[in-house]
This record gives structure tokens, C-alpha cells and sequence, in this order.
């Protein structure tokens, strides 16, 4: 009964308001692993690597908020182990048929108390088939372990992870990179380094997103790769305190159709979850997909290098 319980805008920071003032939360660390071959699976899944399909001069890239895997439920507390498997095994077969390259994640839970005490990256990237995963904990407690999350088709070569800055009586968030080898047109001598990014950004304050947008702007700026920054930046473009555009702009960063109004990734109204890219890559498509695995929509693109140099623009609506 209870995973058909949704919540209302105004209940859901009520709640993790709630949550947050009975719990003590600390800094996480970094879990990261890749699949090795004799590694147990579940029998009942076809776990080969395959590469992606689609077109091989474009990335695939995706970005989604698992909300901890209840799906449509009011909270992971009020669902067993059992109803959070199936709802991650729903999101890893939407993975699977997608094809995406990489997969950023927040609310990505590693064993905790409150939502089956597994990790539910492990899990995604076993029943996904993806031979890379990584997963960085921003808050943690006697009752879950939780933070940003990436899955890789393609060989990751470095991660860094921050926590931001406290923001009592919220819970911490933060963002987690990885380095990828992506080859362009296929051919191994024409490998091109691009640093990907999943974040997230506090859902309740303007002023504490101006904060963890100044900390991610502070430890990215010696960064050289072409970049892509994927997550829930709780932000709309056209907000007066928008600290997602001001990002965007400052960091010389594109994103799609800015402006648009059927882009909503939340409560069919919000457009908090984004894509941006350096001005080295271009979007090729971009399309938010209505299947229901989270209270977030999934957030898909494909993009490519530019082919000439010059300053980002946003893509026009």
C-alpha cells in the first residue's frame, strides 16, 4: 500500500526536513570498482559487455536522480528489500535497451538501512551490464550512505569526488568526476580524455546552491579535458536566483533549448535536472523520456566534438 503513496511538492522537503533533524550526517568517501572477469552475477541476467549501439562518432550520455530507488513511492522507508530491487531492476532495464556510454546518478544509495541495505550502484551496473561504476558518499548516518553516482561503457582513468560544505539542517550533497577514453570514430589511436560530471545541488536555499556552485567552479577550473556536467541542480533557467544558468554562463557552458517548456524533468513542472557541456562538444539530440522509474525524469542526449573551434552557444529553441 505504501509504495503508492506519493508526495507533494510541499511534503517531500517537509519530510527530508524531518529526516535531517534526527539524524547526524559526515562526509563520505569514494566506492568505485570495475567488474572483474569471475565476479558473481545474478544467474537469471545476461551480464556480457556489448559495446554501445548507435551512431560510433557520437557520446551517449544520461543523467537521472534514482531517489534512493523508490520509484513513485512516498519514502524508501516504507518498502522492503524486495520492492527496491524491483524498482532498480525497472531502471536498469530502461538502461539497457537506452544503450547510453555513461550514466550519471544522484541519490544513489550504497548499503543502507532505509532502502534494503545494498548497493544500488553495484546492483544497476551488474544488471545493466556496465564494466565500470563508481559511487561517492556525500551523507552518511547509522541509516543510509548515499551520494552521486557514474556508470561507464568506456574506461574510466581517474575520479575525484567533493562533498560540499555542510548546509545543516539539510543533508550534504556534492558531485563525483570521472575521466573516460572516448574514441570518437572507433579507431583506438584517436582516443579523446573528457571529463564527466554528476552532481547535486541542495534542494531548499538559493543561497546554499550559490555556495556548492562556487565550491564545484573553485575544483574544476584547473581542469583541461572537455567536460560535461550532468545531475539535479534543483534550478530552473528562467528563476531570478537560476544557479544553474549563472553557472552555465560564467563557465562558458551549453546547454538545450534553455528556455524550453516541455522539457520538465520533475512533478511534470520543473526542469531541475540538466545537461552542460565545455565548448568543445555539441548536442546532437536531447530528449527527456517519460518512463516512470523515479520522481525524475531521465535526461538523454547524444553529443559529439565540434568540428572548428569557438565560444558555446545556447542551442536555440
Amino acid at each position: 500500500m505504501f509504495g503508492r503513496i506519493t508526495l507533494t511538492p510541499l511534503l517531500k522537503p517537509l519530510l527530508c526536513l524531518l529526516m535531517s533533524l534526527l539524524m547526524s550526517c559526515s562526509t563520505g568517501g569514494i566506492s568505485h570498482h570495475r567488474l572483474a572477469e569471475g565476479d558473481s552475477f545474478p544467474p537469471d541476467r545476461e551480464t556480457a559487455f556489448e559495446p554501445a549501439p548507435g551512431d560510433a562518432g557520437t557520446l551517449k550520455i544520461l543523467t537521472l536522480n534514482i531517489a534512493h530507488g523508490r520509484n513513485q513511492a512516498a519514502n524508501q522507508l516504507f518498502l522492503d528489500r524486495q520492492d527496491i530491487e524491483q524498482n532498480l531492476r525497472a531502471v536498469a532495464a530502461l538502461f539497457r535497451d537506452i544503450g547510453a556510454d555513461v550514466i550519471a546518478l544522484q541519490e544513489a544509495d550504497g548499503p543502507s538501512r532505509w532502502s534494503g541495505n545494498f548497493d544500488h550502484i553495484e546492483f544497476l551496473a551488474r544488471e545493466a551490464g556496465y564494466p565500470w561504476h563508481y559511487r561517492a558518499n556525500h551523507a552518511e548516518s547509522w541509516l543510509f550512505s548515499y551520494g552521486t553516482a557514474l556508470l561507464s561503457r568506456l574506461p574510466v582513468d581517474e575520479t575525484l569526488q567533493h562533498t560540499f560544505k555542510p548546509s545543516p539542517p539539510t543533508l550534504n550533497k556534492g558531485f563525483l568526476l570521472g575521466r573516460v577514453n572516448w574514441s570518437e570514430n572507433g579507431s583506438p589511436g584517436a582516443v579523446v580524455p573528457i571529463d564527466i560530471v554528476s552532481v547535486h545541488l541542495d534542494y531548499s536555499r538559493s543561497s546554499v546552491r550559490d555556495g556548492q556552485i562556487a565550491e564545484l567552479t573553485e575544483i574544476l577550473k584547473l581542469r583541461r579535458n572537455p567536460m560535461i556536467i550532468m545531475g539535479d541542480f534543483n534550478s530552473e533557467w528562467p528563476a531570478e536566483d537560476s544557479v544553474v544558468r549563472r553557472f552555465a554562463e560564467n563557465a562558458g557552458m551549453s546547454v538545450y533549448r534553455q528556455s524550453a517548456d516541455d522539457l520538465d524533468t520533475y512533478n511534470s513542472k520543473y526542469r531541475f535536472d540538466w545537461i552542460l557541456l565545455s565548448s568543445e562538444l555539441a548536442f546532437v539530440s536531447y530528449s527527456v523520456l517519460p518512463d516512470k522509474v523515479s520522481d525524475h525524469k531521465v535526461v538523454l542526449a547524444e553529443v559529439r566534438l565540434r568540428k572548428t573551434a569557438g565560444a558555446p552557444s545556447q542551442q536555440a529553441d
